[in-house]
């Protein structure tokens, strides 16, 4: 039975992926030339293909790509057993990536999704390192929202249950803005002896003096 979950963006903050990578121009680049499916009406380009924009960057072996009358695109990714398809984006505000791979990726502009299909992963790094991961057999990406939808796939050699799977790192403590106590002021001398301090006594109760 599919397991499904939502997590906000594996435990992130208020970063989203950068909004101003939908200003930057988009760029395809492929070792073939596209070819137009006429009975379909997509543009289908072929080997190594990379579809960049902004820092999104989108690779698979086969992508159909269409342009909707309204302005907005789809594209439907496709790897090989050697080598998934992937997608990479920066987060706005932060020094972090989000990336995922999949047997098949799909792109809807108009819905600013992306859904992961088969043997799918996401991961969230810090720099260069890995903060979190996700793993199921669907990953769907809400960007508007900013949830990721997880939902187990049928059983493989790597996930042998066919269950969600996810890792996800502590948050950072914040650094203490606390300043330090001022040292303390030394007593102005006087003319009288100070009392002796009172004797110590052994305490009876956790927390007594």
């Amino acid at each position: 039975m599919a397991v499904v979950a939502a997590l906000c963006l594996l435990g992130g903050g208020p970063a989203a992926a950068a909004k101003a990578d939908r200003d930057k121009p988009f760029i395809v680049e492929a070792d073939q030339s596209g070819a137009v499916d006429l009975q379909r009406q997509v543009l289908v380009y072929t080997g190594d293909v990379v579809i960049a924009q902004g820092s999104m960057v989108l690779r698979a072996e086969r992508v159909e790509l269409r342009e909707l009358p309204d302005g907005y695109r789809t594209a439907i990714a496709t790897g090989t057993p050697q080598r998934q398809a992937s997608w990479r984006q920066k987060r706005d505000g932060v020094d972090e990536t989000v990336e995922g791979a999949a047997d098949r990726i799909e792109f809807d502009g108009r819905a600013d999704t992306l859904r992961f299909i088969g043997q799918s992963v996401v991961r969230r790094l810090r720099g260069a390192s890995v903060a979190d991961e996700i793993t199921g057999g669907t990953i769907v990406w809400d960007n508007v929202a900013e949830v990721f939808s997880v939902v187990g796939g049928a059983r493989t050699v790597s996930n042998p249950s066919g269950r969600v799977r996810a890792v996800l790192s502590p948050r950072a403590s914040p650094p203490s803005s606390a300043p330090a106590p001022a040292p303390a002021a030394a007593p102005a001398p006087s003319a009288a002896p100070s009392p002796a301090p009172a004797p110590l006594r052994p305490s009876r109760a956790l927390g007594e003096r």
